[in-house]
């Protein structure tokens, strides 16, 4: 048997047990029962802080954890690093940050794949943001 045939095969029987709680999910937000009021209810507390919600502004309960404007400030202006590292200002909201330990500066991310991918190799991304950032604020 292939290498891709086993890998194929081993997949699916890792995700099998997964196929039964598929089944019980409603097939829209919408279709989900009414929350119910109850100390450990998921669900309830989910649709009460939005998790619904399509806005991408208010989707998800960890959209309660972003500090108020203007309380939280990291370097590069608010610009995400590995954004930068390439060549491109992103900005963050400082919702999804990192202190460096070492210097105690603090760096804001736009997403957390981009801090993931940061913190393989934190100080070739600082290194490349800082050349590109007085590159780019330079007249």
């Amino acid at each position: 048997m292939s290498t891709r045939l086993t890998t194929s095969a081993a997949t699916l029987r890792a995700c099998a047990w997964l196929l039964p709680a598929v089944a019980l999910l409603p097939a829209s937000p919408a279709a989900a029962d009414p929350p119910q009021a109850g100390a450990g209810d998921f669900r309830a507390a989910a649709v009460l802080h939005g998790a619904a919600a399509t806005d991408p502004d208010h989707a998800g309960i960890w959209k309660g954890a972003i500090p108020p404007p203007g309380t939280t400030r990291g370097e590069f202006d608010d610009n995400d690093p590995v954004g930068l590292s390439s060549g491109e200002r992103i900005k963050a909201d400082c919702s999804i940050n990192w202190l460096d330990p070492d210097s105690g500066k603090r760096y804001c991310f736009s997403t957390a794949t981009s801090l993931v991918s940061f913190l393989t190799a934190p100080h070739r991304y600082l290194r490349q943001a800082e050349g590109v950032w007085t590159r780019l604020k330079s007249p």
